[in-house]
C-alpha cells in the first residue's frame, strides 16, 4: 500500500474534522487555527489571510468534548 503524505507549504491551508464532534478546524498557512460548524465561514476566514488571523504559539492540539445523545420524555 502507498502511504499517503500531507501536503505541506507556504500557502497550504486545509480544513480537518474534528472526529467524535461535529466541529471543523480551519488551519492557515501562518500557523492561525479556528474551529466553526461549517466549513463556508471556515474558507472566508481562511482566504481573509491576513485579516482576523493570530498565529498560535506555541502550538497546542485542540480537541472537542463528544456529544451525547439525550433521550427525549415519552
Amino acid at each position: 500500500m502507498e502511504s499517503i503524505r500531507m501536503l505541506r507549504g507556504d500557502n497550504v491551508m486545509r480544513i480537518l474534522w474534528l472526529p467524535d464532534s461535529d466541529l471543523l478546524e480551519g488551519e492557515c498557512h501562518c500557523g492561525a487555527r479556528r474551529v466553526e460548524e461549517a466549513p463556508a465561514p471556515l474558507w472566508e476566514w481562511l482566504l481573509a489571510h491576513p485579516e482576523g488571523h493570530h498565529p498560535a504559539a506555541p502550538r497546542e492540539p485542540i480537541t472537542a468534548e463528544p456529544r451525547t445523545a439525550t433521550a427525549s420524555p415519552v
